[in-house]
């Protein structure tokens, strides 16, 4: 019985009962009652996890690039050999004589100083384009005192680090050399030392940085830079940092009361290929005191190392944030036509 009756419930119905159902829909959407349902945006939670799901791989895409990137940055940063050459000038021997300027004048090509002008002490002077190395004569506590300057070869150079081609280059055996062939002639490698040793060619028409090589083709030829050959008061002397540094500490220690308890050099800016003795304290021998011992480019390392990571994983974080914020799509509801009653029966026709 209960076979039959599901038999008859569910079973095929007749005409009439099909033409009722078909008629159905209709008449409930005439009368303002429900209309057949539609697909339907998938389940809300659905959509969820699947925003989810792109947030967290879209993310983890960026890391990975950022990770790339910083790991090249590291890979391409130039080192520096561990030790080596450098000058120790102790100005406590300097007598002022210049041959210095003169022997590297004579050895880089450049117009040779005049000698016998001593009112070249009565201004401090710069290197320039024509004269890498000068002599300065300044009156301190302790009287008169004589110091060369030059371009002071950093460990680690704030005009390489700077420098976007690479024209200024840290050896590894000490000298910071430019080359031509690379500059574009931005100058950031003038803007950036901290010691104020690089000159340009203002006055000429294809302009070059100038600045004291430490004579790195001497060097490489197995023979010392022009100023320390010749000087006669040995007041500089060449070879290798350590060596300087266990110099320079001997002197001080054998004569405390005759120099400042100080390697300029030493520490400055994370250390410089051209070390300085003196008698008094360096701010009075226009030495740059303020400079701290932290290389210049290890100021903007972070900056830098950051560049490729922000450019990886921003704008993907901006796309994830989209992405799982966004709202679902609304429901495309099919358009219903309305037309007329004779265009109806014309149809029919």
């Amino acid at each position: 019985m209960s076979s039959e009756h599901e038999a008859s419930a569910n079973g095929p119905r007749g005409p009439l009962a099909e033409d009722a159902t078909a008629r159905a829909p209709a008449a409930a959407e005439r009368d303002g009652g429900p209309r057949p349902t539609e697909p339907g945006p998938p389940d809300a939670r659905s959509a969820g996890a699947i925003d989810r799901r792109s947030f967290l791989m879209t993310l983890g895409a960026a890391a990975a690039a950022a990770t790339i990137g910083t790991g090249r940055a590291a890979a391409e940063t130039p080192g520096s050999e561990e030790d080596p050459y450098a000058m120790l000038v102790d100005t406590t021997r300097c007598v002022g004589c210049r041959t210095c300027e003169a022997s590297c004048a004579e050895a880089n090509g450049l117009p040779p100083p005049d000698m016998m002008d001593d009112a070249v002490f009565q201004k401090v002077r710069n290197p320039s384009e024509t004269q890498f190395t000068v002599v300065n004569r300044f009156q301190t506590s302790k009287g008169e005192v004589f110091v060369k300057r030059q371009c002071m070869h950093c460990r680690k150079p704030a005009c390489a680090a700077a420098c976007l081609t690479r024209a200024m280059l840290k050896t590894t055996s000490g000298p910071v050399v430019w080359r031509e062939n690379k500059c574009m002639g931005c100058r950031f490698c003038m803007v950036s030392c901290p010691f104020d040793r690089l000159a340009f060619e203002y006055h000429s028409a294809v302009p070059r940085i100038r600045k004291c090589t430490m004579c790195a083709a001497r060097l490489k030829d197995g023979g010392k830079p022009a100023c320390a050959e010749n000087c006669p008061a040995e007041a500089i002397v060449f070879g290798r940092r350590s060596a300087l540094l266990e110099e320079a500490r001997r002197r001080i220690l054998a004569e405390p009361d005759n120099y400042v308890h100080q390697i300029y050099g030493e520490q400055e800016v994370g250390g410089t290929s051209w070390l300085y003795l003196a008698s008094v304290p360096f701010d009075q021998l226009g030495f740059r005191t303020d400079l701290g011992e932290t290389p210049y480019p290890k100021l903007t390392e972070g900056f830098l190392y950051a560049v490729p990571v922000i450019f990886a994983t921003v704008p993907a974080l901006l796309l994830a944030i989209n992405r799982a914020t966004r709202p679902a799509a609304e429901p495309v509801v099919p358009e219903t036509r309305h037309e007329h009653p004779e265009t109806e029966a014309l149809a029919r026709a």
